[in-house]
């Protein structure tokens, strides 16, 4: 034990794809290594908006992440929020302590952007947590329920309006999700709506969705948006949101109970605090080794980071690039130990993925490019191969498998009531007996 304590010490900061790679890939070094989270659990966060959607339970797509190293005998794991970095002093400030590093791995990731309206932030719903998605869950749930007992009309179109703003991977996923599960999953379980006539509206403020994408690719997701009864409103951008839904610069309205939020990302306070460069989106401006400049003990990678390769490429925000960088900066701790030079980082595009729904997605790799059917298992495959365990990969199969095939979700568990959501409830209290099957059936809501 005498003889670890004077290792180098790495302390990485945050437990995604690229903290967890980098420490996992340091295995067997000579090195200690400290792991650094507020939470105890490594999120798979692409499919998050599943968990959101009554898709996926919580525990499908997370993993404890001291069982991730049980075994790894040179990774200690901290809980613990940290608050800044003493650059000149080598030390990491926590919320509580602090802790002095030879190298360290800032992986923090990435926050909501919502381009200098921040008031924003307590209307619309964002999805970065598993605690965003359960919030998104229950008020999703809560609006049905809502719409149940209420017999005024206008509340209830209210109530079945869902709007989604940011036109990306996630924004269009989301959409579709809400539209899947109003249309089949919850369409026999009600009596006094019809969950059919759900509107779900996807809001881009640019000229066209997915724009990381082809623009032919771009079309084809459009139009399997519209197939599910998605309305796609492009070039338009949102000028308030309140508790009662948007509006937009034209002075035009869409009353909505639920709003989400995914139109774009910005660096997280620890990002600011470090006292580095940033970019206009708050993002760490690092060398092409992904180290700080002019402090190469210190890197940042995924999200918080931008970063242009030895080839001139700038790293995408995006899953498989921090898992690269994870591994790319232990191999050159590795190397460094070894007194062997610095090779630059280059990122490997191994092709960009996006889900409508069911049967519906598309997939850029290289020079092949896929919609529809093909699209959407290979989608599913990369997803199931890149979840952390076997236990979660043969969950979420599972749960796919059987959805595919009886169309039912079975996490639609209401379990808290916080923040705004029992509004939806008060707000849609019946004024006199709740309808009988008989009224409900004649007097269900058509579609807006």
């Amino acid at each position: 034990m005498a003889d670890r304590k004077d290792m180098p010490h790495v302390v990485i900061v945050g437990g995604g794809f690229g903290g967890l790679n980098a420490a996992m890939s340091l295995a067997g070094a000579p090195v200690r290594v400290t792991l650094v989270d507020r939470t105890n659990h490594h999120l798979f966060q692409p499919l998050l908006y599943q968990v959101a959607t009554a898709g996926l339970s919580p525990a499908d797509i997370a993993v404890p992440i001291r069982s991730v190293f049980s075994r790894q005998r040179n990774v200690r794991v901290l809980l613990a929020e940290a608050t800044g970095v003493d650059l000149p002093g080598k030390r990491l400030l926590l919320d509580k302590g602090e802790l002095r590093y030879d190298y360290l791995v800032l992986a923090v990731g990435a926050t909501h952007n919502f381009f200098g309206h921040d008031e924003w932030g307590t209307h619309a719903l964002g999805l970065k947590t598993l605690d965003e998605a359960l919030r998104i869950r229950e008020r999703m749930l809560l609006a049905f329920e809502g719409a149940e007992r209420t017999t005024d009309p206008e509340a209830r179109k209210r109530l079945l309006t869902f709007v989604v703003i940011g036109g990306g991977p996630t924004g269009v996923e989301m959409a579709g999700a809400f539209s899947e599960l109003a249309t089949h999953v919850l369409s026999k379980d009600f009596r006094a709506i019809d969950p059919s006539s759900t509107r779900v509206v996807l809001v881009e403020a640019g000229p066209r969705i997915l724009a990381a994408f082809p623009e032919d690719l771009g079309r084809r997701a459009e139009a399997q948006l519209a197939s599910l009864g998605v309305t796609v409103e492009k070039g338009r951008a949102v000028a308030r949101i309140d508790d009662d839904g948007i509006a937009f610069g034209d002075g035009e309205r869409i009353d909505a109970a639920t709003v989400v939020w995914a139109a774009g990302v910005r660096g997280t306070k620890l990002s600011r605090a470090i006292g580095a460069p940033l970019d206009r989106g708050g993002r760490v401006k690092v060398s092409s080794d992904c180290s700080l400049p002019g402090h190469p003990e210190v890197f940042a990678i995924g999200d918080m980071a931008a970063c242009r390769d030895k080839n001139g490429v700038d790293v995408p925000g995006l899953c498989p690039a921090a898992i690269q960088q994870g591994q790319y900066v232990a191999r050159t701790l590795r190397a460094e130990l070894r007194g062997k030079p610095r090779e630059p980082f280059t990122y490997v595009d191994k092709g960009t993925m996006a889900t409508v729904g069911r049967k519906r997605a598309i997939a850029m790799m290289g020079k092949l490019e896929l919609a529809g059917f093909l699209a959407w298992l290979a989608w599913m495959a990369v997803h199931v191969f890149f979840l952390i365990g076997f236990k979660n990969r043969f969950l979420v199969m599972f749960n796919w498998i059987w959805q595919y095939f009886t169309w039912k979700r079975g996490a639609r568990l209401i379990t808290t009531h916080t923040g705004v959501e029992p509004k939806l409830l008060l707000a849609a209290a019946p004024d006199g007996p709740v309808p009988s099957l008989r009224e409900a059936a004649s007097a269900k809501t058509p579609a807006p």
